[in-house]
């Protein structure tokens, strides 16, 4: 939820040589999919420079090797409590799973859990992130960020984002996240999707103002103003997390998109594709919010593919491409 422009833009400055400074999650939910060294080409074509893995797919870790695409790697969410229970379950996990790439693939992130804050892993994310941090120090890998993904189901309010609080189910493992993460303030990585709020209320959430296409302010917080709904939800993050007396950690956007498909005149490829654009334009912009102008935000886009093995409907239709790696609409 970011920039609200009409027109498209390039920002050179966002090309590090030929990949561009944005990444798109690799989701596998389906029966149909190509090949992986196939969809890391796919990749290096559009010149995509980030990949997010939810676990450690050996296929596509392996299809990684040598292709200069930066890496954020999920810890599955059921594997939290052996990595928690002990720095030999970190170191186990790791030697399975990381070690053996580490010198042909740069691994930006890793990821413990996915959304698993509110829910039975919560209180064990904290340890599994000292543990492999601990792991990742003794291996001399410190250059690789620890952290975890959440969902803004963590706020108990969000509306406006200067009232924004961690709900009471999720405050106390959020707070030892975070508590670790400003150790070396590395971000905590946030799934944030303005179609949701919209498709569930669009009498009160302005479709240009989700799509980041308003050009009028739409949202007045004190002294901050707001165009889009992008922007307001990672500010809704930064207060939630200055409330607990954390000011240097920094949001890294996990998840972002819009279905091309599934919920009629919500969900079509124009839609999408405008989102995505938008979307991919505010991340390379470098603009951050209007609560902290400049902050550097990371970006992913959901997802490489449609998933047919997702429930029918919406949650099949979020790929920038089908599995026949045909676009399903132009974004790269």
């Amino acid at each position: 939820m970011v920039l609200a422009t009409t027109t498209m833009m390039l920002f050179p400055i966002a090309i590090a040589g030929d990949k561009i400074d944005i990444g798109v999650c690799y989701g596998m939910v389906a029966d149909n999919l190509p090949p992986a060294a196939e969809v890391i080409a796919l990749y290096k074509k559009y010149s995509i420079g980030k990949l997010r893995l939810f676990d450690p797919n050996r296929d596509a870790l392996q299809a990684l090797k040598g292709s200069d695409i930066d890496v954020t790697l999920g810890v599955k969410n059921e594997d939290i409590p052996n990595i928690a229970a002990s720095v030999d379950g970190a170191r186990s996990w790791f030697t399975t799973n990381l070690q053996p790439y580490t010198n042909d693939i740069t691994f930006a992130f890793v990821s413990v859990g996915n959304e698993a804050i509110p829910g039975e892993f919560a209180d064990s994310i904290a340890p599994a992130m000292k543990n492999l941090q601990s792991v990742l120090s003794d291996d001399n890998l410190n250059g690789i960020t620890v952290t975890t993904s959440v969902s803004t189901a963590v706020l108990g309010t969000s509306f406006p984002p200067s009232a924004s609080v961690f709900s009471d189910d999720a405050k106390g493992a959020i707070v030892d996240v975070l508590n670790f993460l400003t150790i070396k303030g590395s971000p905590l990585m946030v799934n944030v999707y303005p179609y949701f709020a919209y498709a569930s209320d669009p009498v009160h959430v302005r479709q240009d103002y989700a799509l980041f296409t308003a050009t009028d302010a739409v949202v007045v917080d004190g002294n901050l103003t707001y165009h889009n709904l992008f922007d307001a939800t990672v500010d809704a993050v930064y207060w939630a997390m200055e409330k607990e007396g954390v000011h240097n950690v920094g949001v890294a956007v996990s998840e972002s998109g819009w279905p091309s498909a599934g919920k009629g005149n919500f969900t079509t490829p124009k839609l999408a594709s405008t989102y995505n654009k938008h979307f991919k334009q505010h991340i390379l912009s470098k603009a951050g919010t209007p609560k902290r102008p400049g902050a550097h935000i990371e970006g992913f886009i959901f997802a490489m593919f449609n998933e047919d093995l997702k429930p029918a409907g919406v949650e099949q239709n979020w790929g920038l491409f089908y599995p026949n790696m045909k676009p399903v609409y132009p974004v790269f």
